[in-house]
């Protein structure tokens, strides 16, 4: 792997990993406009590992109050709004997390096609230019209701469609809601912890079961890039949305739908 391959796909799983975009088409893209190899189990592992340091790092005040009061909250049995929202993302982890264990199988045979991606990219990308439509919500992250968070998790086991976009649906559906832009997005970078752990576990045991070399310093230089580009992603998007809304988001989504039809269909 040569430094512009390694440059190139940090810097995209960093900026579509938490951006409405979907992340896998971007993913697929790439090879068609490159004579580039595969980069490996490895190098998907340190990308996931620069991921999840960045929104870990980004919302380590939240996480540290989240744990504290979730710790609390077993042996007292009694919620606060700390403790809520942790329960909140370990309720709305199971949906995607049941599904994935059941259906990535098919998935990956039956629906990863660029196609599919394409016809995603753009039906939930109009969908959620309908939430974001118009969006007064003004309610946070710390008050929402079980009922939200039960279908912004029935929402999030969508994502496994390829090309849907697991930030963009589970905006999609905590603007639908009633929640405001920045706690929808909040909401989805916190439920993209566990989410990102899973997935990045799945991947290790791949590693660990495959016997190609591994090359540390093409890892850690993924990783690094790949962290910085989406921590300064989460810091921007949460600025950007409050004054643009979603829709530049939804036009870009429609047209790279249109982009992967005109190459594959």
């Amino acid at each position: 792997m040569d430094w512009l391959q390694l440059l190139v796909l940090s810097l995209v799983q960093g900026l579509t990993e938490f951006l409405p975009i979907s992340s896998s088409a971007h993913l697929i893209l790439v090879p068609v406009v490159t004579s580039w190899t595969d980069q490996g189990l490895a190098f998907d592992v340190a990308l996931h590992v620069g991921t999840l340091s960045a929104v870990v790092l980004y919302f380590r005040h939240d996480l540290v109050r989240m744990t504290l009061g979730w710790g609390r909250s077993l042996q007292t049995r009694q919620l606060n709004e700390d403790a809520r929202l942790a329960w909140a993302v370990i309720f709305a982890t199971i949906p995607v997390g049941l599904a994935g264990i059941t259906l990535n199988s098919w998935i990956a045979s039956e629906l990863r096609s660029p196609v599919v991606m394409a016809f995603s990219l753009i039906g939930f990308g109009l969908l959620l230019a309908y939430a974001d439509w118009g969006n007064k919500g003004a309610r946070t992250e710390n008050q929402m209701t079980w009922k939200d968070v039960l279908f912004i998790a029935l929402a999030q086991a969508l994502a496994l469609i390829p090309g849907t976009s697991r930030s963009g649906i589970t905006i999609t559906a905590a603007l639908l809601m009633g929640l405001s832009r920045e706690a929808a997005a909040r909401f989805s970078f916190l439920l993209s912890i566990p989410v990102i752990t899973l997935a990045g576990m799945l991947e290790i045991l791949g590693l660990v079961e495959s016997d190609h070399p591994v090359d540390w310093q093409a890892l850690f230089w993924g990783a690094l890039l790949s962290g910085i580009s989406a921590y300064l992603c989460i810091h921007y998007f949460l600025v950007f949305i409050q004054r643009l809304g979603m829709q530049p988001f939804v036009a870009y989504r429609v047209l790279l739908g249109i982009l992967l039809l005109y190459f594959f269909w």
